[in-house]
């Protein structure tokens, strides 16, 4: 397993051995003993898997508050996605930075998000599967999201019309938002 800097403080690419041979492949997607061995120190609870039929979906930017904030490791298992975090700690050297990292089904490429992340990700493909781990469970009340054109944050997604659920559609701007990372 290779585990990648990135520019965002505590966020890694996480690159699993890949074993191919006529039959296919297998490949270890986690593994407690290497992330523990890389000082990397996490208790996943849940496991949550989505698809998304369509091209141009973006979901997103999503968090969850408070007490109820949200370590993820998030993979494509089929198609691809364009997987974007931004740094909302505010007391981070990285503090409102973001990083976009394309994960797909072939590049078996995973991203570690630490808690005080905003998360979102755009479908670069149709038939898209999104598989992630979280460190804490889900809040209904302490579910949050952040516009995705933000201008405050300036996130490149390479598309001016996606796809958006309501809720992303009517999410706040950062300024009008109740985000509290510390």
């Amino acid at each position: 397993m290779n585990i990648i800097d990135t520019k965002l403080k505590d966020l890694y690419i996480i690159e699993p051995k890949v074993f191919k041979d006529s039959r296919g492949w297998f490949v270890e997607s986690w593994s407690n003993q290497k992330f523990a061995e890389a000082g990397l120190h996490y208790t996943f609870v849940q496991d949550n898997h989505s698809f998304t039929g369509s091209k141009g979906v973006l979901r997103g930017l999503h968090f969850q508050k408070g007490d109820a904030a949200q370590a993820k490791l998030v993979r494509c298992t089929r198609g691809a996605v364009l997987d974007v975090a931004v740094d909302m700690r505010k007391n981070s050297p990285t503090y409102m930075q973001w990083i976009a990292v394309e994960l797909s089904a072939d590049n078996f490429r995973q991203l570690l998000i630490p808690r005080g992340f905003l998360h979102g990700f755009l479908t670069l493909t149709d038939n898209v599967e999104f598989v992630y781990k979280v460190d804490n469970y889900y809040s209904r009340e302490a579910d949050r999201s952040i516009r995705w054109d933000d201008p405050e944050l300036g996130i490149d997604w390479g598309i001016i019309d996606p796809i958006l659920s309501d809720k992303d559609k009517n999410a706040p701007y950062l300024k009008d938002s109740d985000i509290d990372f510390e």
